[in-house]
C-alpha cells in the first residue's frame, strides 16, 4: 500500500515539474496533480492500452517513439477531464509527455534505487 501511495505522490510531483518545464502545460495545485495523477492512470490503463496495441506495428517501426505520442494523447485526454489542468495543443502534449517519462523515472530511481 505505501508503494502504492508513494507511486501516486511521485506521479503527481512529476506532472508539477513538467508543469514548470513545458509552457503551455498548466497545473493549479498539487491537489490538483493528485486528480490528474489518477485520471492519467486510468486512461492509460483503459484507452491508452487499446491504443498501445492498435499502433503496435507503428511503435515497432519507430523504435518505440511512438509511445510518446499515445502517451501525449493521454495526457490531452486528461487534460479534457480534470478541472486545473491543462494542456494547451499537441506540442506541449508531447514535450510534456517525453518530459514527464524521464522527470517519472529519475524520481522513481531515486526513491526505489
Amino acid at each position: 500500500m505505501l508503494y502504492l501511495l508513494t507511486n501516486w505522490f511521485i506521479s503527481a510531483l512529476s506532472l508539477v515539474i513538467v508543469a514548470h518545464v513545458v509552457s503551455g502545460f498548466t497545473v493549479r495545485s498539487f491537489g490538483t496533480a493528485l486528480l490528474a495523477s489518477i485520471v492519467f492512470g486510468f486512461i492509460n490503463a483503459t484507452l491508452g492500452l487499446l491504443l498501445k496495441l492498435f499502433t503496435l506495428p507503428l511503435t515497432i517501426l519507430t523504435f518505440g517513439l511512438f509511445l510518446f505520442v499515445v502517451n501525449a494523447l493521454v495526457l490531452l485526454m486528461a487534460a479534457s477531464i480534470v478541472p486545473g489542468f491543462r494542456v494547451e495543443g499537441f506540442l506541449p502534449a508531447l514535450l510534456g509527455a517525453v518530459v514527464l517519462a524521464i522527470v517519472s523515472t529519475l524520481l522513481r530511481h531515486l526513491v526505489f534505487g
